[in-house]
Order: structure tokens, then sequence, then C-alpha cells
């Protein structure tokens, strides 16, 4: 669920803890459990040597509150779309982090201190966003070099049933064309060397206990966009 002004209207303590700890997917990177707070969207931690990034919303409870304490807390808030915002202000109070969103989507956080781009933004010297409007106006990517290179990809590149990334065509989409531009500009900015991991943050089930998708790449530029163009919008 979306954050709506009243939502920013009062400050809610963590939940009791879930038991549910964040697991981890490769070294330095840690998948929180679906949250439906964001309709089971699934956020993620990255240990960054020049400052730690959250990516999208976990569930705010004490089991996710006291992991990223542990961690050393979060400099970074990135939300890739507007369906990821839940508890911002709760997660700024708490960590004192900055929170960034491309700017067609910060009108979505009232009386929150942001952080805009639009085209791309660095984070750190490991990490940085990469516009790729199509699922929402401000979709977004999160790119980090380590471990061969790992694209978190909100909903803009999700699995489908045999695990492989795709975008999706939903009735909310809000422009499939544009949307499947942004997955040509993937395939141009990267390459195998540079592309081995998707981290999604949606239909993770797909994944069937794997913790992401390996062989991002050669996914990625298996994809027909052309057949692509005339596909229906999902429900």
């Amino acid at each position: 669920m979306a954050a709506s002004p009243s939502d920013f209207d009062r400050i809610k303590p963590p939940a009791p803890g879930s038991g549910k700890p964040p697991r981890s997917v490769v070294d330095g990177i840690f998948a929180f459990p679906p949250n439906r707070d964001i309709l089971g969207g699934t956020a993620y931690f990255i240990a960054d040597s020049d400052g730690n990034i959250l990516v999208d919303c976990p569930a705010w409870d004490e089991t996710h509150r006291d992991f990223l304490h542990m961690q050393g807390g979060i400099r970074w808030l990135v939300l890739t779309h507007r369906g990821a915002i839940a508890h911002v202000r709760e997660l700024q109070d708490a960590f004192d982090c900055e929170i960034v969103i491309q700017e067609q989507e910060s009108y979505l956080l009232p009386g929150t201190t942001v952080t805009t781009f639009h085209q791309d933004f660095t984070l750190t010297a490991h990490s940085r966003i990469l516009w790729t409007p199509g699922h929402t106006p401000g979709s977004s990517c999160v790119y980090h070099q380590y471990q061969g290179g790992v694209l978190f990809s909100g909903r803009h590149l999700v699995p489908d049933r045999q695990g492989n990334p795709v975008p999706l065509r939903a009735s909310k989409t809000f422009h499939w064309f544009r949307q499947l531009r942004s997955v040509e500009r993937l395939r141009q900015e990267f390459s195998p060397d540079t592309l081995r991991w998707i981290c999604p943050g949606a239909n993770t089930g797909f994944l069937r206990g794997r913790r992401a998708i390996d062989g991002a790449y050669e996914k990625l530029a298996a994809l027909d966009l052309d057949a692509m163009r005339s596909l229906q919008p999902t429900l």
C-alpha cells in the first residue's frame, strides 16, 4: 500500500518482532520477507563501505529495526517506485537516513526531507540509481557493482513462473512502451561481465528458494521485446 499524506500525521513505533529476519542473498546483501504494506514487495539491505543502503521499505517491526541497527544503520533509503513507500518517516527518524526517489514521485512524501534525481544518481563509489520509467513514472533500479554486478529491479523487472526476469504489463502500468525502452537501456548499459544478478522487488516466490536471479544479463538479452509490444495487460 502506498503512503498517503495521513500516514505522516502520526509516527508509529515498530510492531513486535516478526521472527523472520532478513536472509542473506550474496555476501553483503540481505532480502527482507515480503511486506504486505507494499503489496508483498521485497526490500533489500546493501552493506556498502561508503554508507549502507536500504532498497524499498521492509515491514516496520522490531526484528527489522534491530537488524538494521546491528548492521550499523542505513545511510540511504532508495524508493524504486511509488508502490514501495511505507513507514518512510519512521525509518528516517530511526536512522537519520537520506531518502532518495525519482523527482516525479517525490510529491507522495509530503513533509519529509527527500533527495530527488532526474536521470541517474550516484549513491556511493559502488552503487548508483538508474531511472527506468514505465511501471510507474518514477520507477528506477539500483545497481551495485560487487559480486559480479547486482541490479535491484523493484517492479520494473520481476520473475516469471520459470524464474526469469521480465517486465510485467499490468492494468496499472504507467507506460508499457516506455517500460520496454527501459529494459533496452539496461541491456545497453551492462554486459555479462557487469551484471550477474537481479534482485526483484516482487514475485520472489517464483524463485523457488533461490535468493536472486543468476545469469541476469544473458536472460535480459534473451527477452523478445518486439513480441512483448503486443502483450495485453494482466489484472
